[in-house]
């Protein structure tokens, strides 16, 4: 008997359990409708099962078990009926009351999911670890409070040493950020660029075991072709490069990216990402900088340039759109070649950046010529091609005895579309023709702003840098290039990323080009290079454009007279109407029915609660088995105006469904 009374009691505890579930998941599914807004399924269940677990034991302990048997009278019935009915909506209206509070205080999606919560952890681990490292070298800079520095010229310079110093402690991609952030001139002052500027990744070899180990991996019996030198000729926090010779007769070079470098960039990223978020939430600074967009287009840079497959395509990019400029590339061996390892041609040129020696003993014809030849290739590829080499520092600009010039380092490429390079091009010419309006006019056409510009402040500011630039005797474009950021600024203009890499490029060559000829000026050769992008800028070419826009014009001037007089018969008879939509754009549209929906259910929630309060608290009315009818109906009434207020709430604060 002790059994079947336990398998009994076993038995109405699944029945109890089922109808629970049951139960809860209708309140959650109908809970997600009444609120309006998405909630995650997951949160819906559980913040219904807490509700009316907890309700069902207050009950219990307050009330306890309900008074009623087989001999039980018909008005008691109704009571216990009524009793169950006002728990139900109670606990309904108290799950869609926590629903709505959690979904303001903490948004679906703005956690993890939940599978999250039991995977991962190592890799949670190893980001804790690295952040909290990264604190600690802010701490030791005193950077961990907000950079005041920024705003205020007199600690610029020792906030801008403090970040150089801590971003060479945090390690590559914190190097690799700023120098990046040394390019733009048009963001940060010039304390900061200066600073930047002397980051370096240079960092001690890696012993070759490891190397090879990795090449082994990536290459498998493919290393037997390989002779690998195991001294490197070069060792970056990323990549160590060696010297080999291929199938025992071509000289090579060998890029291997270390193992763990992938792995503790992206963890870094991560930490950049919310340290740019926490930033922008609490420094105006940050906010006006675009600190959130300016790590995001960083990220998706170095993350390319991690791949080797995109350095290998960059460098095929490069050397089609160079074609017989007399530029150099190194021979790509693709078949060895991994997103970890590129082997390529061993270049015998000297850096520009160390070759001093070599440069004084070129004839200066010769010079020249180096200088024009690369010139002329880069500028090419920026107005004309459309992809050019993005980091032409003189440490990637090689040349040799004989005068000719190569690049290196391909991880880091730009490109352009057709009509930033026409404005790009159109900019270059104004400057040399000594053109203010029509540098105004190629800047307001290539660079992001919001249509508020000062545009008689901006061509003022374009004349006076026109006129200091062309005076210059030297760095006339560079300094160009640097004033130009810093008057579009000031006006709230901003530079696209592809427009602030090519400017960027363009300043770089210079400073390489200075090096190997002093006399060469970029801005007027790069505008006799522009004239191919904008056509012929003479009487004649502007006559043909001319010509060429009117004939655009006759079908429309053809038509003309016949829509000119159906327009005056129209006024004359009176059968002239306008169309318009006052709110035309999807958005508006939007946007206003959603404020009348939030206005007609705050109405309809206030009138539903006044109603119900003004029906529970009158006196008399029809009774229903002994129940009075009014107080079920101010309930009701109620009830649907504490729902709808929260729904109202929801549609404020909440994302729709």
């Amino acid at each position: 008997m002790d059994f079947w009374n336990l398998v009994g009691e076993g038995l109405g505890w699944l029945y109890t359990l089922g109808i629970l579930g049951i139960v809860t998941v209708f309140v959650a599914q109908t809970s997600r409708r009444v609120l309006g807004i998405r909630v995650a399924w997951v949160r819906a269940l559980l913040v219904t099962f807490v509700v009316m677990v907890a309700v069902m034991a207050v009950i219990a302990v307050v009330v306890g078990p309900p008074d009623i048997g087989p001999g039980s009278s018909l008005s008691t019935v109704v009571a216990f009926c009524l009793s169950v009915l006002y728990m139900v909506l109670g606990t309904f209206a108290l799950g869609v009351l926590g629903l709505m509070v959690l979904e303001i205080v903490l948004p679906s999606g703005s956690m993890p999911p939940l599978r999250t919560w039991f995977t991962g952890w190592r890799r949670r681990f190893h980001r804790l670890r690295r952040y909290l490292r990264i604190m600690l070298i802010l701490a030791r800079y005193g950077l961990t409070a907000p950079l005041r520095g920024v705003g205020r010229p007199e600690r610029a310079q020792v906030t801008a040493e403090s970040i150089r110093r801590a971003m060479e402690d945090a390690g590559v991609t914190f190097i690799k950020l700023g120098q990046m952030l040394s390019t733009r001139s048009d963001l940060l002052p010039a304390p900061f660029i200066k600073e930047l500027s002397k980051l370096t990744t240079q960092v001690g070899p890696t012993e070759y075991r490891a190397i090879e180990s990795v090449l082994r991996r990536e290459l498998g019996d493919r290393l037997d072709r390989l002779d690998v030198d195991p001294a490197p000729l070069a060792s970056a926090s990323v990549a160590q490069v060696h010297a080999a010779v291929l199938d025992g007769t071509d000289d090579v070079v060998v890029k291997v990216r270390r193992d763990g470098a992938a792995e503790q960039v992206t963890i870094d990223l991560q930490i950049l990402e919310r340290l740019a978020r926490t930033l922008a939430a609490n420094a105006e600074w940050a906010r006006n900088l675009g600190v959130v967009e300016l790590v995001r287009g960083f990220a998706d840079s170095l993350r390319e340039e991690l791949d080797y497959c995109v350095e290998v395509e960059n460098m095929g990019a490069l050397r089609a759109s160079l074609g017989t400029s007399g530029v150099r590339i190194p021979q790509v061996y693709d078949a060895l070649c991994t997103d970890q390892v590129i082997v390529m041609e061993r270049f015998y040129g000297t850096p520009v950046a160390e070759g001093d020696e070599l440069i004084a003993t070129l004839p200066a014809d010769v010079r020249r010529r180096s200088a024009d030849v690369l010139l002329s290739a880069v500028v090419g590829q920026i107005l004309e091609q459309g992809v050019f080499h993005a980091d032409l520092h003189s440490g990637n600009v090689l040349v040799w005895p004989d005068g000719a010039v190569g690049l290196l380092d391909f991880g880091s490429v730009g490109r352009l579309d057709a009509s930033s390079r026409h404005y790009l091009g159109l900019l270059l010419w104004a400057v040399n023709a000594d053109d203010p309006a029509l540098a105004t006019d190629a800047v307001l056409e290539v660079l992001d702003h919001d249509g508020q510009v000062d545009e008689r402040a901006l061509q003022r500011g374009m004349g006076l840098l026109i006129t200091r630039v062309r005076s210059s005797t030297t760095g006339g474009s560079l300094a160009f290039f640097q004033q130009l950021m810093a008057l579009v600024m000031k006006q709230g203009m901003s530079v696209p990323t592809n427009i602030a890499t090519a400017l960027r490029s363009l300043g770089s060559l210079e400073g390489t080009l200075k090096l190997l000829y002093p006399p060469v000026d970029l801005i007027e050769s790069a505008m006799q290079m522009s004239q191919d992008v904008i056509g012929d800028m003479s009487v004649e070419g502007a006559k043909h454009r001319i010509t060429n826009q009117a004939m655009r014009l006759v079908p429309l001037v053809e038509h003309l007279p016949r829509r000119l007089n159906r327009i005056t018969e129209d006024i004359e008879t009176g059968r002239l109407t306008v169309h318009m939509r006052v709110v035309s754009h999807p958005d508006d549209r939007a946007f206003l029915t959603g404020l009348v929906q939030q206005v007609v259910v705050a109405l309809l929630a206030g009138f539903a609660v006044i109603a119900g309060i003004m029906l529970a608290t009158s006196s008399g009315g029809p009774t229903l088995f002994g129940a009075r009818v009014f107080d079920l109906l101010g309930y009701l009434l109620g009830f649907a105006g504490f729902i709808l207020s929260l729904r109202a709430v929801a549609m404020v604060f909440g994302r729709r469904g």
